[in-house]
């Protein structure tokens, strides 16, 4: 870990605030794009570099931040490939750190609304274990006093649980006794979306990828039904078993061939919204999967919608609320994969296209105790 040196040449107040302060930081960069498969080490190199935190070395209204906690999602792929292919984000930089969303804590300030000590959750927040940034709109504090543990807000009240709460409670719109689909039903989104639906009154089936993650949905996660996708392989045959009448909402999060096998079992006016299709990300956009039977969407008139949570940003307030009461209420219930050190970001990465992981995955970059 990154360490701090701190070298005082007397004990004055004065000569302690002008005082060197030298940070090894260690930080991961894109060294080469990746237009097909997973990231490895090729692509992706842990680097060390030293930032001096004195205060000649902090431009004003600059803050100085140690991360904490990261988040690992799987739109990070998609900023590596190299080709935008009409996707959400713009591809990261080469030999430049990628970024994330991250918990952190400031360390240093020169901006009159952050002081040392203030936790911080950053959505674009280097991957690096120290580092100097200007703060903007899109960073919120932490409140102190809220008795909320920290991976909560990569989770539960972050990205993933807000992510699963725009696509079931805005765009499905879910109504008591509609059937409900969730694709990738174990993962960060997909765990939320699941409950949301259930909160609803609706009936819930979710797929996934190992009969372990299948009784999870329905012992800890209040799923009625769940099947794994690994042996199950006739997506078409296995929603006649667990639809007999038909899907009302589905949230993507697969695509391909998952969601044309949807398509031949929904019902009268459908909602699908599209929160992403992770079985893509790692293929170049000619082959990707197709889907042939869109024509069902006009019969039926459904609706297919993709959306991203910062078009809906005025709505985080009203989706804080009601997901901490329901935590309040026990009705949400969560699982982290959590990773330990900024050097498993390369592996907490894989991990996401590998079936492996239960939950929403994060790293605990630093031990709060030793922040």
């Amino acid at each position: 870990m990154g360490f701090i040196s701190l070298r005082f040449t007397s004990k004055s107040n004065r000569e302690r605030e002008r005082s060197e302060m030298v940070v090894e930081s260690r930080e991961w960069v894109l060294s080469a794009y990746v237009p097909q498969g997973v990231p490895t080490s090729e692509h992706l190199k842990l680097n060390t570099v030293t930032l001096k935190l004195d205060s000649d070395s902090i431009p004003d209204r600059h803050i100085a931040v140690q991360l904490l906690w990261l988040s690992i999602d799987p739109y990070l792929r998609t900023r590596m490939s190299g080709h935008q292919d009409g996707l959400y984000f713009p591809q990261f930089e080469l030999n430049q750190a990628v970024t994330g969303f991250g918990v952190a804590r400031v360390i240093r300030s020169k901006n009159s609304s952050y002081i040392e000590g203030d936790i911080i959750l950053n959505p674009f927040c280097p991957v690096a274990e120290y580092c100097i940034i200007q703060p903007s709109d899109f960073l919120r504090k932490v409140d102190p006093d809220a008795g909320v543990p920290l991976p909560d807000y990569l989770c539960s009240l972050g990205v993933p649980g807000f992510s699963a709460w725009v696509g079931i409670e805005v765009l499905g719109n879910p109504k008591p006794g509609e059937n409900v689909f969730i694709s990738a039903a174990a993962g960060g989104v997909g765990m939320f979306a699941g409950q949301l639906a259930k909160i609803k009154g609706c009936r819930v089936v979710g797929s996934t990828g190992s009969d372990e993650k299948v009784k999870l949905l329905k012992e800890e996660f209040g799923y009625d039904d769940a099947f794994n996708y690994n042996t199950e392989t006739d997506f078409d045959a296995a929603l006649s078993k667990y639809f007999p009448t038909g899907i009302d909402i589905y949230l993507e999060n697969v695509g391909g061939k998952m969601l044309e096998a949807v398509l031949n079992h929904v019902n009268k006016r459908a909602r699908i919204p599209v929160c992403g299709m992770i079985s893509q990300y790692n293929q170049v956009w000619s082959e990707r999967e197709g889907v042939r039977n869109l024509l069902n969407m006009v019969g039926k008139e459904v609706r297919m919608e993709g959306y991203l949570v910062g078009s809906y940003i005025n709505r985080f307030g009203d989706f804080a609320k009601e997901m901490e009461s329901y935590m309040k209420q026990g009705k949400i219930s969560s699982k982290h994969k959590i990773y330990n050190g900024i050097e498993s970001f390369l592996e907490s990465l894989a991990s996401l296209f590998s079936s492996s992981n239960v939950g929403k995955v994060v790293i605990q970059v630093k031990q709060e105790m030793e922040a």
